[in-house]
């Protein structure tokens, strides 16, 4: 079952300061699924536990595939501290899979894996969907009409350094 489609212009119902985290894996060598499947599952399980615990500052994420090589997860979290304590606990899903990749994969090169980061304050981004079902930070936060203040990308911007 997809997704209704939003009929016309909105942007996401967002405002404050937020961290935008890439996080994803690279299959090197397609035979290798041994290597790279566990690798692969790993992130399910570690979604389902940020998403049953918000207080642990995870938003939200949208998978994207890069077929067939390359998965990936854009990642929505309140901050980089609710991020990296995330990563460092060592109670969650996090550290044991990424211990289980060193593990297997280590630098062996059938699997790569990668991350992004970005600190992003208040006022510092805009969004558009048009003729969109809920994407991204839109479906993360809701979708509100992209009018008045939010009908053109600067005046989206301004809007969000000012609602807080």
């Amino acid at each position: 079952m997809s997704a209704p489609i939003h009929a016309g212009r909105f942007a996401a119902g967002f405002a404050g300061p937020l961290v935008v985290f890439v996080i994803g894996m690279r299959v090197n060598q397609l035979r290798r699924v041994d290597k790279w499947l566990p690798v692969a599952r790993a992130m399910g399980p570690m979604l389902t536990e940020l998403s049953a615990n918000p207080d642990l500052g995870f938003l939200g994420a949208e998978f994207l595939f890069h077929w067939p090589r390359t998965l990936m997860t854009l990642q929505y979290w309140t901050s980089f501290d609710a991020l990296e304590t995330y990563a460092r606990n060592r109670e969650a899903r996090h550290l044991p899979a990424w211990t289980a990749f060193n593990q297997a994969v280590g630098g062996d090169g059938t699997v790569g894996i990668f991350h992004e980061t970005y600190c992003v304050e208040a006022g510092g981004h805009e969004t558009i969907y048009a003729n969109m079902p809920g994407f991204g930070l839109g479906r993360v936060a809701g979708l509100v009409p992209a009018t008045g203040s939010r009908n053109e990308a600067r005046s989206r911007m301004r809007a969000g350094s000012a609602e807080t």
